[in-house]
C-alpha cells in the first residue's frame, strides 16, 4: 500500500466532507461506470419531526491535546478536544493515551478515567484488557453525555483548524486515525449498533482531487447520469454508521461486566484530581478541560440534529457540498448541518432547525 503524504492525510479532517478529500500517491483514479441502483427518497417535512437535540463539541483549531505529564507521583495522561471526531478518533487517541505506560515504571494496576463520553469509555476499557482496575469519574455518564448526541460515521471530519498544526500533531493525528478505523472493526458491530452504509459526497466539481483509499478504499466517482442526487458528481465510498444510543449503552455495559466502577463526581481544577488515589490518571473530560486546565483555546462549537420518523428503506448516506448531511437511523432519519464555534448554548435553535429542514427537503425534491 502506498503511503499518503502526511499534510495531505490531514486535509481530511478540516473539513464536514470529501469534497477536499488528499489524493492517494500514484494509484490511479478515474469515474467509473457502475450499476444504476434504487435509491428511496427521504420524506422531508416539519410534520415528520420527532426531536431537534444539541450538543457541544469540544473543538481546538489546533487539534486536540494528547500528552503524558508527570503529576507528583502519578501519572496524568491527557486526550481531549477532538472536534467533530471524537467517536471517530476515541479508540485511536485512547490507544496512543494507554501506550504512554511504556515509559512508566510506577505502580499500574489501577487507574482512574476522567469522564464518560466515547473516549472516556474506550480508555477504560483498553486499560482493562491491560489487567488495570478501573474508575470512571464524571460529571455525566450516558444517556447524558455529549457522544450520546453526536451523528457519528466513521470519519475524522472536522478536528482541526487547516494551517493551524503542528508536524507532531500531525503525525498523531495519523496515527490515531489509522489505529481507530482498526480496532473499530474488532467490535461486534451489530451489538455495539454499527453498520458499514455507502456515503454519497456530492460536488459539481469535476475536478476536485481523489479520495484518501488508506480510508476509503473502495471509493469511486460517479459521472453524471449515473446517479440521482441534484449535483453533477457523487463521489461513493463505504464507512461504518454509529448510532450512538446503542454504542454508549453496549460499551458502558462491558466496562461494568469487566468489573469497572463508576464515580459521578466534578473535577473544578487540576488540584481535584489531586485528590484521586489511582497511580494512574486519563483526563478525558472533553470540553471540562477548558475550565480544569485553564486551556483557553478549547472552545464549544454547537452542533444540532433534527430527527424525522425511521425510514428503513432509506440505506445509504448523504453529503451535499452545503454541509448537510442525512444518516439514516433505526431510531430516525438523523439530518445535521450546523458548526457554530464558540456557542454555548444545549437549546436547540428553531431557525438553525428550518434551515437544515428546508435543505434537505429542497435536496430531496430534487433528486431523479
Amino acid at each position: 500500500m502506498h503511503r499518503v503524504p502526511r499534510r495531505q492525510f490531514l486535509q481530511l479532517a478540516a473539513s464536514a466532507a470529501l469534497a477536499a478529500a488528499p489524493a492517494c500517491a500514484v494509484r490511479r483514479f478515474d469515474v467509473l461506470s457502475v450499476p444504476r441502483r434504487h435509491f428511496a427518497r427521504v420524506d422531508v417535512s416539519p410534520g415528520r419531526v420527532i426531536r431537534t437535540i444539541a450538543g457541544l463539541r469540544p473543538y481546538r483549531p489546533s487539534g486536540f491535546v494528547l500528552r503524558a505529564e508527570r503529576f507528583g507521583d502519578k501519572l496524568l495522561v491527557h486526550d481531549y478536544g477532538h472536534g467533530g471526531g471524537g467517536v471517530t478518533l476515541s479508540w485511536g487517541t485512547a490507544r496512543l493515551a494507554v501506550d504512554e505506560l511504556a515509559a512508566w515504571t510506577g505502580a499500574s494496576d489501577r487507574a482512574a478515567v476522567v469522564g464518560c463520553g466515547a473516549v472516556g469509555l474506550a480508555t477504560a476499557r483498553l486499560l482493562q484488557r491491560r489487567g488495570a482496575a478501573v474508575t470512571v469519574y464524571a460529571k455525566d455518564i450516558p444517556p447524558n453525555t455529549t457522544s450520546n448526541v453526536a451523528g457519528a460515521q466513521w470519519g475524522p471530519f472536522s478536528v482541526f483548524e487547516a494551517g493551524k498544526t503542528t508536524p507532531a500533531f500531525d503525525d498523531q493525528f495519523e496515527r490515531a486515525a489509522r489505529l481507530s478505523r482498526r480496532l473499530f472493526q474488532d467490535l461486534p458491530l451489530r451489538d455495539f449498533g454499527i453498520r458499514w452504509i455507502e456515503n454519497y459526497s456530492l460536488s459539481d466539481d469535476a475536478h476536485r482531487p481523489p479520495p484518501n483509499f488508506v480510508l476509503y478504499p473502495d471509493a469511486v466517482d460517479l459521472a453524471p447520469r449515473e446517479h440521482p442526487f441534484p449535483y453533477r458528481y457523487a463521489r461513493r465510498f463505504t464507512t461504518m454508521l454509529i448510532e450512538t444510543s446503542t454504542y454508549m449503552r453496549t460499551l458502558l455495559q462491558e466496562f461494568l461486566i469487566a468489573g469497572g466502577r463508576v464515580v459521578v463526581r466534578e473535577f473544578p481544577n487540576r488540584a481535584a484530581l489531586a485528590t484521586l488515589e489511582e497511580p494512574l490518571i486519563f483526563n478525558c473530560t472533553g470540553l471540562g478541560a477548558r475550565a480544569m486546565l485553564g486551556d483557553e483555546e478549547l472552545i464549544p462549537a454547537k452542533g444540532q440534529v433534527t430527527f424525522l420518523l425511521p425510514q428503513p428503506e432509506i440505506d445509504y448516506i448523504t453529503l451535499p457540498p452545503t454541509g448537510l448531511y442525512m444518516f439514516p437511523r433505526s431510531d430516525g432519519i438523523l439530518l445535521g448541518g450546523t458548526f457554530e464555534r464558540g456557542n454555548w448554548t444545549l437549546e436547540p435553535d428553531p431557525e438553525a432547525e428550518k434551515r437544515v429542514i428546508e435543505g434537505h427537503r429542497q435536496f430531496f425534491a430534487s433528486m431523479r
